[in-house]
């Protein structure tokens, strides 16, 4: 495992977490899902992140959480772990608990609900760089959180040695580059992560150090591929995966309501994840099954799962070529003529 001044480099899933029949926390399951991302080549675990769906689980749950997949990990790989509670008070407890956990690192999201100024973020962050015994890494992930802007990551980042990198699930390659430009000059040391998983190539060409995607807990054997191709500089090979991967994650992000499109794509990895703690509509269960369905298809064309009973549409781009197809035509009509049916 690496030592506490290591860089966070690689992927790092965002845990899903299964829940029983009652809802509550399978963590026999969620063991056996943490090996098997192990096992799979992430090279870090991410458990109480947006994907961990951590706003819909208690204190004391998002704790154990932490607990069963420290325990599980056994330091094989190193855990950063979302530590974001509602207020400073709250978030620099978790800060504490985890640090006695043994994980790595924490990442904590910029305040959420209040929409508040760069000066009230950067004084946000101050107070828990002052005060946290745990290496942070900040989370700005404007959809859902006050944006964290390239002046605040630099002054945090140049003030409080246990700030030690971001984790951007923006989008936004020049917002990265800017702040890659801004703060390593003062911080090579600092990391930067992205979330998100569509741009995780051209990310990583620009100088992020890893990710933390989603995709990795559903096929961590491709995000993890993407990012060896990445870093080999095989950029057409790279590519080619890329280009993969983002069809994959549209499907689960943008067919469903988030996080349950991926929590669908584990299910078919063969984890019983059982329902998510948001409520479901009967037309929304509709929905969940046939991308259920479309998600099945995509598995398939990787090895990762049989398709589904009737087949699946043959996708553009995904025909044989004239030369697969001529073969096949003469090796039909060779089978029918030892039968003599031709």
């Amino acid at each position: 495992m690496p030592g506490p001044s290591s860089r966070l480099t690689g992927i790092f899933t965002p845990n899903l977490v299964p829940l029983d029949s009652r809802g509550d926390i399978n963590e026999a399951e969620l063991r056996r899902y943490v090996d098997w991302l192990i096992e799979r080549g992430v090279h870090g675990l991410y458990p109480n992140g947006s994907t961990g769906e951590f706003t819909r689980f208690t204190v004391e749950e998002r704790r154990r959480i932490i607990e069963i997949v420290s325990d599980q990990t056994r330091n094989r790989v190193p855990i950063l772990a979302g530590a974001a509670e509602a207020n400073v008070k709250e978030t620099l407890r978790a800060c504490e608990y985890y640090h006695q956990l043994g994980v790595r690192a924490v990442a904590i999201v910029a305040p959420f609900y209040y929409k508040l100024s760069p000066a009230s973020v950067y004084a946000y962050f101050a107070e828990i760089g002052k005060h946290t015994p745990i290496d942070v890494t900040l989370y700005n992930i404007p959809l859902f959180a006050s944006p964290i802007d390239v002046p605040t990551v630099q002054k945090l980042s140049e003030n409080f040695p246990k700030i030690v990198a971001i984790k951007d699930s923006s989008g936004d390659i020049p917002h990265m580059i800017r702040m890659i430009k801004a703060v390593r000059p003062n911080r090579p040391d600092f990391s930067f992560l992205t979330g998100w998983d569509a741009a995780l190539m051209p990310l990583l060409l620009i100088g992020c150090d890893g990710g933390t995607n989603a995709t990795s807990g559903v096929v961590p054997e491709i995000t993890r591929k993407l990012y060896d191709l990445t870093l080999a500089g095989r950029l057409d090979e790279a590519r080619k995966v890329q280009y993969d991967l983002v069809t994959l994650f549209d499907t689960m992000i943008y067919s469903a309501e988030f996080p349950n499109g991926f929590r669908a794509a584990a299910s078919l990895r063969g984890f019983q994840l059982g329902e998510g703690r948001q409520p479901m509509s009967p037309e929304q269960r509709t929905d969940l099954n046939a991308l259920s369905q479309t998600l099945q298809c995509l598995l398939s064309e990787h090895g990762f799962t049989d398709q589904p009973v009737g087949g699946c549409p043959i996708r553009p781009g995904s025909q044989p070529d004239r030369t697969e197809i001529d073969a096949i035509v003469r090796n039909v009509v060779a089978e029918l003529k030892r039968r003599g049916l031709n």
